[in-house]
């Protein structure tokens, strides 16, 4: 954890990557998408800029914070730098951006983090992000909901505890009772970052949970369902369709 946040203080010591406004989005699927592919520059300006991108059901900050985090998830650091640009452009503060990338180091690889650390770091000096703008590495944590936590605690050594010891061990300590009561980024937004990884890379598994706990800190219907909408363009439509059926479970034991 204390690796993950010294790389992370560092990502103001490297120059290098340009804005990406949505203007320039466009003009870069004109140039660079369209000297291969015309049919997929046309989707690209047409239909994911000029309208998913628009729809009311997700603000288009959320959007960039899904986005950023199935790029992350899904370890395609190639697109990240512009996408971590027009984030900030869209009101996503570079302490959330340092959190996004701590919390999915956990959810979808070290290697993964530690890869969105590099591409984040033109990023950062370009925009002149100083270190006093990023998370510490050890904050005052959120209050713990204890008794949750004793439930989730008492279902994990159930099912897991026989097995990996281990991995009760660190899933209580790292990541419940330390990871997820960092300040530096919102309950439904840790939420919102976990399911779109679990969609990303297809672990639907445990998508219920996590879409569940999502809903319960704050993420509406409309915007799950928009999550999953706009995760057919950046995680592919085979994996937004395996997560509809969870989605439709947690959404049908909510109306109970």
């Amino acid at each position: 954890m204390k690796m993950l946040g010294a790389a992370l203080v560092s990502l103001c010591a490297i120059t290098g990557a340009e804005a990406q406004t949505p203007d320039r989005l466009r003009a870069l699927a004109e140039t660079e998408i369209g000297s291969v592919s015309p049919a997929l520059e046309a989707y690209t300006r047409r239909d994911l800029l000029g309208e998913v991108w628009k729809r009311p059901g997700l603000s288009r900050r959320d959007r960039s914070v899904v986005t950023i985090a199935a790029l992350i998830a899904k370890g395609q650091s190639g697109e990240l730098p512009r996408y971590l640009s027009l984030a900030l452009d869209n009101g996503v503060e570079p302490s959330e951006i340092s959190e996004i990338i701590t919390h999915l180091a956990f959810y979808s690889s070290w290697g993964n983090g530690m890869a969105a650390v590099t591409a984040a770091r033109a990023v950062f000096a370009e925009r002149s992000v100083s270190a006093d703008r990023l998370p510490p590495a050890e904050p005052q944590l959120l209050p713990l909901d204890a008794k949750a936590e004793a439930s989730r605690e008492e279902r994990v050594q159930a099912d897991v505890g026989a097995v990996s010891p281990g991995l009760v061990r660190d899933t209580s300590e790292l990541l419940f009772k330390d990871l997820w009561l960092r300040p530096g980024l919102s309950p439904r937004d840790r939420s919102l970052i976990t399911v779109t990884s679990l969609i990303a890379n297809g672990q639907v598994a445990q998508m219920g949970f996590h879409l569940a706990r999502a809903m319960d800190n704050g993420l509406t219907r409309e915007q799950a369902a928009e999550v999953i909408s706009h995760l057919a363009f950046y995680a592919g439509w085979p994996n937004a369709f395996s997560a509809v059926p969870i989605a439709k479970t947690v959404f049908e034991a909510r109306k109970r």
